[in-house]
């Protein structure tokens, strides 16, 4: 039984790094392969889990007994609401406008994700939601990182177009060691269960690379 925060969200990440390397997306737009429209295709998509995952951010942060997971939940929810905004200008890039986002049908596969978040806001723990979340922080800055890249190198989008991209590949200053001590809060008050923690983080893991490769599944087709 780990008893240590950081030793736990250490070893769920380890357990959780060879999955990383599944996402199909990243590696076709670092080539160039995948038409432009990709751009309105994820921002499009991200419209609604945004939306979505900052309710559930909310919702977490209402029912935590901890006043750390509060904190922590309540600044993770005010970034969601950043990002935001940082959308439209990426769907414009993917020769998307307002009414074509309005318009726009979510896939299932891009929406799994967040709806597993939803569910995790009425009953998970927030420590254990907390090590799932942040376990796979790391995967999605680096694809953030890898397609804000290749959208100026392989598409020539601009600073506006990328900025939701960028947005999440800047590591936020201090938010891992916030976390690290929200979990050890719920750790030490008994309202962490180690199995349900690893558990949250391979199901975060496993619904994020469907969002990507349902869209990745997608430029197969239109080839």
């Amino acid at each position: 039984m780990t008893k240590d925060a950081r030793e736990l969200l250490e070893a769920v990440r380890e357990e959780l790094r060879p999955g990383e390397s599944k996402n199909r997306l990243v590696p076709m737009i670092e080539r160039g392969e995948a038409a432009r429209s990709v751009f309105g295709t994820i921002a499009a998509e991200e419209t609604h889990i945004v939306r979505s995952d900052w309710r559930s951010l909310h919702q977490l942060a209402t029912r935590a007994d901890e006043l750390l997971a509060r904190e922590f939940f309540g600044g993770l929810a005010q970034g969601e609401g950043v990002a935001l905004t940082k959308l439209p200008a990426l769907a414009a890039a993917g020769g998307m406008d307002e009414g074509d986002l309005k318009a726009y049908e979510p896939m299932a596969g891009c929406q799994a994700y967040p709806a597993y978040f939803a569910w995790l806001a009425l009953g998970g723990e927030a420590a254990d939601v907390i090590v799932g979340v942040v376990a796979n922080f790391g995967a999605w800055g680096d694809y953030c990182a890898r397609i804000a890249a290749a959208a100026r190198e392989k598409y020539g989008l601009d600073d506006e177009a990328v900025a939701f991209f960028d947005f999440f590949a800047t590591p936020v200053p201090g938010q891992e060691e916030q976390a690290i001590a929200a979990i050890q809060a719920g750790m030490d008050a008994g309202r962490s269960t180690e199995r349900l923690a690893f558990r949250y983080g391979r199901l975060f893991q496993a619904y994020e690379l469907m969002f990507w490769n349902t869209i990745a599944d997608c430029q197969d087709q239109e080839d």
